[in-house]
């Protein structure tokens, strides 16, 4: 259910910032009569979109064991492009407007931001357990039955050693790959510690 919550979250966010760069050129540009037209073909989509967008971002959040200090300024940002887009485009304010799209764009950066930080800093831990647990408990949890975005229960996984790597490396659906991240004896170690600390646990 996390994994189909996530994509559908990145459909909306990218349907709703669609959206807004429209109605946002479409004012910067004063093509007022188009953008009332827009505003009244999109009217009940982006009310959709905009529930999606929220809804599915706020089911996310609550499913984070931990929420990173970036998190909150995203959240942040988003609530605070809402007024100004309602008031923006009620008064056809091009400043608060812009201020509001721009809002949503960085929030969107830092999202990417935060999910980079989460998958993507090279480790110098030695050990398949250390690496384990600074780049994988997020979502696998300590004993790996977390299942925290869709993650897989690593105690229950039936992947031989190569499968792991191979996973571990390259990725799939939701979980990143580490192969830029993580040197190939690193990525050796944490299969390892799949198999022998959690895998029939």
């Amino acid at each position: 259910m996390a994994t189909g919550m996530l994509h559908s979250h990145y459909l909306f966010v990218v349907l709703f910032t669609l959206i807004y760069l429209i109605k946002t050129i479409l004012l910067l540009s004063d093509k007022d009569e188009l953008l009332e037209k827009f505003k009244k073909k999109t009217k009940i989509v982006e009310m959709i979109v905009s529930f999606g967008f929220l809804a599915t971002g706020v089911f996310l959040l609550t499913q984070m064991p931990h929420i990173p200090s970036l998190m909150y300024v995203k959240v942040g940002l988003v609530l605070a492009s809402i007024p100004l887009a309602v008031v923006g485009y009620k008064k056809k304010n091009k400043v608060l407007v812009t201020l509001s799209f721009f809002f949503i764009v960085v929030s969107f950066g830092l999202a990417q931001k935060v999910k980079k930080e989460k998958a993507g800093k090279i480790i110098a831990a030695l050990s398949g357990k250390e690496i384990f647990e600074q780049k994988c408990v997020l979502c696998h949890g300590g004993d790996g039955k977390l299942g925290m975005s869709g993650a897989k229960d690593l105690s229950a996984t039936a992947l031989p050693h190569t499968g792991l790597v191979e996973i571990i490396t390259n990725g799939k659906n939701t979980m990143a790959a580490y192969k830029s991240s993580l040197s190939a004896e690193q990525i050796e170690a944490v299969a390892s510690y799949i198999e022998t600390d959690l895998k029939g646990k």
